[in-house]
């Protein structure tokens, strides 16, 4: 069976949490599927609404870059950023598919439920996921994009309180959207969708598995 190879970009410049995307992807991936994740060295930290976007452009877009020249293996690439950070330029400019885990998330919640609700982290970023939703075409599939007030970086300590305020969001929208599934709208939310979903016994999407999963497809 011939290889897949997608590299999975992590537009922020925290290590940890490419290698917590990097463990969601290989999870998510089939016996034929190569991940290789990687992140910029520079930027922001975390990206967390339009301006921490708009900073890590210029890493992203040199790493897109220099990777696709130097590796004619990669068939498919990931925007590992829930924002989808400058998801519709590389899509313009790529020999290959490129899938941002918002979108897949998006696409993978509309099917497994007629509504479904996205749970991200701080109120910053909800006009530029509420943005995304229009464009990918699935506004109207999504009841209500809420912020659990819980920072990106808090996703990588241990000893924060970010799973209690993610689950208490899940809960009050479970409660009042009418929804059939969750979109998890952080990257760094990535390895709680497993127990969320047994929990909540609803699906609880995770974007990085979805992108690897129709980036699987579309290669395919």
């Amino acid at each position: 069976m011939q290889e897949t190879h997608i590299l999975v970009i992590n537009p922020n410049s925290t290590a940890s949490m490419t290698d917590k995307i990097a463990v969601a992807a290989r999870a998510a991936a089939g016996p034929s599927t190569r991940i290789t994740a990687i992140n910029p060295e520079g930027g922001p930290a975390a990206i967390q609404g339009r301006e921490d976007g708009e900073a890590a452009l210029p890493g992203l877009l040199d790493l897109f870059d220099a990777s696709l020249a130097s590796d004619p293996t990669i068939g498919a690439v990931i925007i590992a950023c829930f924002d989808d950070t400058g998801l519709w330029d590389l899509k313009a400019r790529a020999p290959v598919p490129v899938i941002g885990i918002g979108e897949a998330a998006y696409h993978v919640a509309s099917v497994a439920a007629p509504l479904f609700s996205v749970v991200t982290t701080l109120p910053v970023s909800v006009p530029v996921l509420e943005e995304n939703l229009v464009r990918t075409g699935l506004a109207g599939r999504c009841a209500k994009v809420r912020a659990s007030d819980v920072p990106v970086l808090a996703l990588e300590d241990p000893a924060s309180d970010g799973r209690r305020r993610i689950e208490a969001e899940i809960e009050t929208a479970l409660q009042q959207d009418g929804i059939g599934a969750i979109a998890l709208g952080c990257a760094g939310m990535a390895d709680l969708a497993h127990d969320l979903t047994g929990r909540f016994k609803v699906p609880v999407i995770d974007g990085v598995a979805s992108a690897v999963r129709l980036a699987e497809a579309v290669v395919g």
